[in-house]
């Protein structure tokens, strides 16, 4: 949904005085690449060495510092559940799914438990159904009452009275007392009442200062559950109503706010109600508001706190640590099995075949009508989605979308009428793709698999190819997820001698870089990692990999590599030098994957360890080009009857980039960033 982790941390220091000021706790170390969360954090827990509780037989390893057997523990609290749509329970089913995963010593709420606003038969009605799912946790849960829990509605209007104070009794026979207290592990729990309504008249109200006020039977009471609890290392009190944030609410809460201060334990205060996450420290209490656990919530800033989800909280003897959980986001380590794992893989790159070609004429005009054909490869049912799309605006798809639920192993055709308006093949034209959607079922969930976007095939107009840019062209990368990929299928390259060269500027040289390559336990690739040239190629089973002994590139200036493999042996070249050469032989290891210029590619087919720097041509031949210990390399590439393959990155179709193979044009596409420009 979100994050697969915790999402929105808020480990906060202490709200004890500790031995170091907060400042004292460094955010990350900065070269691990964190943005999120670099607020101080609480003081390290104790831990040192124990030779009673550690052994081993190795003699001079470092010693390892122990935790200390201290009594900890955690506890979680929901938000709201009332305000939102009926399936509002099903979110709140998840949340108890995830927290018995979690397995707290026990879950507290923040009211607003059921819809109400109602008759007491329909009340009845929503509370079985509350608790039926809450009862499903296989640790003790405690109720807070909150105005959904409490107001009385006639919606029928039948005209039945109003009962004195509402829902109050059927609450507390249901659910349980509106204020009380308890103790776990030397902690105190404290859970207040806060629609008793106005003193005076007795009106409930959440909109007026009057009727949010806490009546003197319920401070006395608190006062002497907080005096009960003065030696308590931590106190905590839940409520529905953030009194302390004002405005509608008055000022009846400083009152609370200085006895709880005055009492020097309190480290906490949980609210709801307002749908949104706040925080609110003040003299030393934390003041908590959570959103939702399936109440209403626009998910307008869902990382900014407006969200479903629930806290965990960890309670310590000298501090307190508190997180957020998006609902849905935990994961059942039992559930996730070898068998699933591999199928979830296998769908993430789940492709499509289509019958035939998208032909556009010379003015770049489509009309046809194709078959797609999907699969479901593993041993699951999968529901799919298939959406063609395009960021040319003259494409046109009808249906805009097909939905299919197929069972394992079987298949499905989906027909498309694809037209495309005729105006012209120029820099705004872009390829149609297939973007598939694809969640597995399980019995207890379902896996969303990340969209995979298929290219579409698309034949151009027979003789056509796009003007040269200006200057002679280059590929700018930043090293930031670009590069420009070339399909397996377009790259004919037997099993034999071959060489693979470029002309490259490196922007920089102190980092791990693919500026060619296609490798994944197989295959081959140019590499400039930390300024030392290598060339990997995978023969019987094993890479080859001839590089220089230290850093020979220069950051900035104009480079020519290249590898080759003449099939006894294997060499490398820079700038027209033998770096290195091995004696080796063999076949070939092959892969499915793409090419990429700039990169590398990973198991799923996308690039990393992208190159930073400019890249003039590439050039994939199927000969041994080079021997020797020197040759000049020309200038230019060329394109001759050797040449499996070559980029001269001087014209482009669009977010396409036109080179040459053996059986006439070949469109690599840009990723990420990457752009051509005149030189």
């Amino acid at each position: 949904m979100y994050a697969l982790v915790l999402l929105a941390v808020l480990l906060q220091p202490s709200t004890r005085p500790s031995d170091e000021p907060a400042e004292a706790f460094p955010p990350t170390t900065p070269n691990v690449g964190h943005e999120r969360h670099l607020h101080p954090h609480n003081p390290k827990h104790p831990a040192a060495p124990d030779a009673e509780r550690f052994t081993t037989n190795r003699p001079n390893a470092k010693a390892m510092d122990l935790a200390a057997e201290e009594d900890a523990f955690t506890f979680v609290v929901f938000g709201d559940r009332t305000g939102g749509p009926d399936e509002g329970v099903a979110v709140l089913a998840d949340a108890v799914r995830d927290v018995n995963l979690l397995e707290p010593d026990f879950v507290m709420t923040v009211g607003d438990l059921i819809q109400g606003y109602n008759e007491q038969d329909e009340w009845l009605e929503q509370m079985r159904e509350y608790r039926g799912i809450m009862d499903q946790l296989i640790c003790p849960w405690f109720p807070v009452a909150g105005n959904h829990d409490i107001y009385w509605r006639d919606r029928d209007r039948s005209g039945d009275q109003r009962p004195e104070g509402e829902h109050e009794d059927v609450y507390e026979l249901h659910f349980g007392p509106l204020w009380y207290a308890f103790e776990h592990k030397n902690n105190w729990f404290i859970v207040l009442y806060t629609d008793e309504g106005n003193p005076d008249t007795g009106e409930k109200s959440i909109r007026e200062p009057e009727s949010q006020r806490m009546s003197d039977e319920q401070l006395d009471w608190l006062k002497q559950t907080i005096a009960k609890a003065a030696d308590a290392p931590n106190v905590f009190l839940f409520m529905h109503h953030p009194r302390w944030i004002g405005g509608r609410y008055g000022d009846d809460w400083d009152k609370v706010h200085d006895a709880l201060v005055d009492a020097g334990n309190v480290r906490a205060v949980f609210a709801g109600h307002i749908h949104r996450m706040r925080y609110d420290p003040k003299d030393g209490i934390d003041y908590v508001t959570l959103a939702t656990t399936g109440g209403v919530n626009g998910m307008a800033v869902p990382e900014a706190g407006m969200l479903h989800h629930f806290n965990v909280v960890t309670v310590r003897d000298n501090q307190v640590a508190y997180a957020a959980v998006p609902v849905g986001d935990v994961l059942d380590v039992r559930e996730i099995t070898s068998e699933l794992a591999t199928d979830a893989e296998s769908l993430a790159t789940l492709q499509a075949d289509v019958d035939a070609p998208i032909e556009l004429a010379s003015d770049g005009s489509a009309k046809q009508t194709i078959t797609v054909t999907i699969q479901n490869p593993v041993e699951r049912t999968i529901d799919i989605a298939l959406t063609p799309e395009s960021r040319d605006s003259r494409w046109v798809f009808l249906p805009d979308h097909r939905h299919a639920t197929l069972k394992a192993g079987e298949s499905k055709d989906f027909e498309f009428r694809v037209r495309r308006v005729g105006d012209s093949l120029d820099e705004s034209f872009r390829a149609p793709m297939l973007a598939i959607d694809t969640q597995m079922l399980a019995p207890a969930t379902r896996y969303t698999i990340p969209t995979v976007e298929a290219d579409m095939n698309y034949q151009l107009p027979r003789g056509f190819s796009p003007e040269p840019i200006a200057d002679d062209g280059v590929l700018v990368l930043d090293g930031d997820s670009d590069g420009l990929r070339i399909d397996n299928d377009d790259i004919a390259l037997h099993d034999g001698p071959m060489t693979l060269e470029a002309w490259f500027t490196p922007a920089e040289i102190d980092r791990r870089m693919a500026l060619v390559s296609k490798t994944e336990g197989s295959e081959f690739g140019l590499y400039v990692s930390d300024g030392v040239p290598r060339f990997p190629i995978h023969l019987d089973g094993e890479y080859v990999e001839p590089s220089a002994e230290s850093v020979v590139l220069e950051a900035g200036r104009r480079h020519h590599l290249a590898g080759v493999f003449d099939g006894s042996e294997v060499r490398l070249y820079l700038d027209g030098q033998l770096l290195a050469t091995i004696a080796a032989e063999g076949s070939r290891t092959t892969n499915p994957l793409p090419m990429y210029i700039g990169g590398d590619t990973n198991r799923r087919g996308d690039v990393h360890r992208s190159f930073a720097g400019t890249i003039d041509a590439v050039r994939l031949s199927d000969t041994a080009r080079y021997s020797g210990a020197v040759f000049t390399p020309d200038d230019e590439l060329a394109d001759d009857e050797d040449t499996v393959l070559l980029f001269q990155m001087d014209r482009t179709l669009g977010e396409q980039v036109w080179g040459t193979g053996r059986d006439g044009a070949v469109l690599g596409r840009l990723s990420g960033d990457a752009v051509i420009t005149a030189e």
